[in-house]
């Protein structure tokens, strides 16, 4: 391994981590609906874990195809960039959506509802069970007959770029080899994954401690303001 491509190395591992610390959308609506829906830590590792893969490989695949192919770094960035103002309008959206359901249900105080995304089923069915039947909730989420499907926020973070991930990384790798490419790649997306693990878990845990008492049939609500705010974030400071 030569120097440059060792510091390079260093490099992705260190924005990989600060990125993502750095962008409260990659762990807030983690957190949040973790909280609001009654997700299990292994279920909130999860749906993270799926929705960082998917945050990571769609700019790796971008980068890769963008080197392959002869594409000036200056046309991929144009590409990102409109990826990333995708992304944090469909944050906006589904947080204003959710955020809306979840204080219609809490004014209404109906605890069986039904909330809707796209493609989803019965996104209230957990939560029931384990507000008014938790010693049935193990049993449902073993028969699989719970099934929150976190194919919308899959697609949300699908959409999102990892904007230092091809002009400051891969392109400069691609000078050494292929493979210094797809080292510097994984280095980034490992520190990626980690951080956001790292922070949905501590985020949880520390929102676990506060009591939220009268404002807990507001949780769905609150959930979709810190969505939209997430998303709001990214469209308005570039985070």
């Amino acid at each position: 391994m030569t120097h440059e491509l060792a510091l390079l190395v260093l490099t992705a591992a260190g924005i990989g981590f600060f990125h993502t610390l750095l962008g409260p959308d990659h762990y807030l609506p983690f957190i949040v609906l973790s909280r609001a829906r009654g997700w299990s830590p292994r279920k909130t590792a999860g749906v993270t874990l799926l929705c960082g893969i998917g945050h990571v490989l769609s700019s790796v695949l971008l980068g890769m195809v963008g080197i392959a192919t002869g594409v000036a770094v200056g046309h991929l960035e144009a590409v990102e960039s409109w990826r990333g103002n995708l992304a944090a309008w469909a944050l906006i959206t589904v947080g204003l959506v959710y955020g809306a359901w979840g204080l219609h249900r809490a004014l209404r105080r109906k605890g069986h509802s039904h909330f809707h995304f796209p493609g989803t089923r019965r996104l209230h069915e957990l939560q029931h069970l384990s507000q008014h039947h938790p010693e049935r909730l193990a049993e449902a989420e073993a028969s699989g007959r719970v099934r929150l499907t976190p194919w919308v926020l899959f697609i949300v973070f699908a959409l999102g770029p990892c904007e230092p991930l091809i002009p400051i990384l891969m392109y400069p790798a691609a000078a050494a080899s292929w493979g210094g490419v797809a080292l510097v790649a994984a280095v980034f997306s490992l520190a990626t994954l980690t951080a956001m693990q790292g922070a949905v878990w501590l985020g949880r845990r520390g929102l676990d401690l506060v009591p939220l008492g009268r404002l807990e049939r507001y949780s769905h609500a609150l959930a979709g303001l810190a969505i939209f705010l997430s998303g709001a974030a990214i469209q308005l400071l570039g985070l």
